[in-house]
């Protein structure tokens, strides 16, 4: 679960069908991004669909860290996996 910041909200995105190792290849490439937090939460389903993803969604927490430059960063590496698998579905 993610490390809360005081006062910074937490976004969480999801893609249903997107595979486990791509989420794990999108939350590493946005933690090369500086001042950016990110993780997987598991999928809490009781059931098992192979068509879904094993995780539930995405979190995302930008710290004080993050700049414009790091939130434009962000959003051209969830476009490119948007582009290429699916479109993200915020959750919150």
């Amino acid at each position: 679960m993610p490390k809360l910041i005081e006062g910074k909200d937490i976004e969480l995105l999801c893609c249903k069908s997107l595979p486990l190792a791509v989420y794990r290849e999108v939350a590493a490439h946005l933690q090369q991004v500086e001042g950016v937090e990110t993780g997987l939460i598991p999928q809490q389903s009781q059931q098992f669909d192979y068509n879904e993803s094993q995780v539930g969604s995405l979190w995302i927490q930008f710290s004080t860290a993050a700049d414009a430059t790091a939130r434009e960063r962000v959003e051209q590496i969830l476009a490119y996996y948007s582009n290429r698998y699916a479109p993200w579905e915020a959750l919150n």
